[in-house]
């Protein structure tokens, strides 16, 4: 059994996101990303503490805007058409949750597609459905990063995805079927669950519920994905029940140190696809 190490991978892509800011700084371009956090949430606030430290590591230049929990609408969406003009900044992220007085979907669709680096808009989601995209959320990119990082195939294996939300789920879904797998999306009205889990090559575990996934759920030599992360009395742990789970399948990632470090390194790369689409730049 191996355990994949999201914190090896994570590394390899920030090193070479690193080489092309590099690059980029050398032609005159710079990289650019503007965090967005309106209000208290503790752990909105540690993502975007990682996510600003991650990008002076990288030389990606970082603005944060940390506004009150009464911002109105109209003014974050001031905001946002500011920094969709604005050169400098490559990526806009609203991070998410908001609050209950914000509307997301309006807040989401105001972000210029081209800076859309979460790959929320429906352009971008649009774009991932007919499979050509620039971005992709970055949980699911992460994840395909992994597989390819460990030359796991995809192609006419059967891949099992738990959770369809928009964030995960689904695009996950899409890219697993763009390489060829064959895909079942399963979600909280999905009948006989665990027989359909049975029949998974591939099994990606994003339903949000601590240690959902357990032993009789996995078939033996399954490549199993965890997405979910929870704090518990006795520390974190993930949508799957891994000390039982690893006894029977060929790979899994772990909670912490899997799939959490990937969504940093993705997003990164993502705003380094962005400042090279604005600047007409292949690659």
């Amino acid at each position: 059994m191996k355990i994949i190490d999201g914190k090896l991978i994570s590394a390899a892509v920030k090193e070479r996101v690193a080489k092309s800011v590099e690059q980029l700084k050398e032609q005159g371009v710079t990289v650019g990303l503007a965090v967005i956090i309106v209000g208290e949430d503790p752990a909105s606030k540690v993502y975007v503490k990682n996510k600003k430290k991650a990008c002076e590591a990288l030389g990606i230049i970082s603005e944060e805007y940390a506004l009150p929990e009464n911002t109105t609408q109209k003014e974050l969406l001031d905001l946002i058409h500011e920094l969709n003009n604005k050169k400098s900044i490559n990526g806009i992220l609203c991070q998410l949750p908001l609050p209950h007085h914000l509307d997301e979907k309006i807040i989401i669709n105001s972000i210029s597609p081209q800076k859309d680096v979460d790959a929320f808009h429906p352009y971008n989601v649009g774009r991932i459905m007919i499979g050509d995209y620039d971005f992709v959320p970055c949980t699911p990119a992460g994840i395909m990063e992994m597989l390819a990082y460990e030359n796991i195939e995809v192609e006419g294996k059967r891949c099992v995805v738990i959770g369809r939300s928009n964030i995960v789920g689904k695009p996950m879904g899409m890219l697993l079927l763009h390489k060829n797998g064959t895909v079942t999306v399963c979600h909280s009205k999905t009948k006989d669950l665990k027989d359909i889990c049975l029949q998974a090559d591939i099994l990606v575990a994003a339903v949000g519920r601590p240690k959902f996934v357990t032993q009789d759920m996995v078939r033996e030599g399954a490549v199993v994905i965890d997405v979910g992360i929870h704090r518990t009395p006795n520390g974190l742990c993930g949508d799957v029940d891994f000390e039982n789970v690893s006894k029977k399948v060929s790979v899994i990632t772990p909670v912490p140190g899997g799939v959490g470090p990937m969504t940093i390194a993705m997003l990164m790369q993502n705003t380094l696809t962005a400042a090279k689409r604005q600047n007409n730049i292949d690659g």
